[in-house]
């Protein structure tokens, strides 16, 4: 187990929210407000539940953001899983004394739907794409 790492969210990517939140409401989530993050260029909604993991409702910003070439193929899809992190770089390296190759697609980025708490993106091979959030 890499110490400090705590599973935070699934990223679920759409091109339009309304039939998701018609889902989850179902499921007895509660969705939180529309936040526009015009750094990453998206569109996101956290919906959370009192015994359910929580879902980060993602959609395109006004750009080339990074879901528009995902849902070019697709409808919907669960896309990524985030886990808060104390220390990003030790966790990072103890991914790679486990033998798992990790590769940056976003550096440290601040997130506005996290109170401008830093998120960057990796690939870890064989498993897909991860966010990590700091904890603070």
């Amino acid at each position: 187990m890499i110490a400090g790492l705590t599973f935070h969210h699934h990223g679920l990517a759409v091109k339009k929210d309304e039939q998701a939140l018609i889902f989850l409401a179902t499921l007895g989530y509660v969705a939180g407000d529309l936040v526009h993050d015009k750094v990453q260029d998206v569109r996101l909604r956290l919906c959370t539940h009192d015994s359910l993991p929580t879902v980060e409702i993602v959609m395109p910003g006004d750009g080339d953001g990074p879901t528009k070439g995902l849902l070019a193929r697709n409808e919907g899809l669960l896309y990524h899983t985030c886990y808060e992190v104390d220390d990003r770089e030790a966790a990072l390296e103890a991914f790679e004394e486990a033998g798992l190759r990790a590769f940056e697609v976003l550096a440290p980025t601040p997130a506005i739907l996290f109170g401008n708490r830093l998120v960057s993106f990796h690939t870890i091979r064989g498993f897909g794409l991860i966010e990590l959030l700091d904890r603070h």
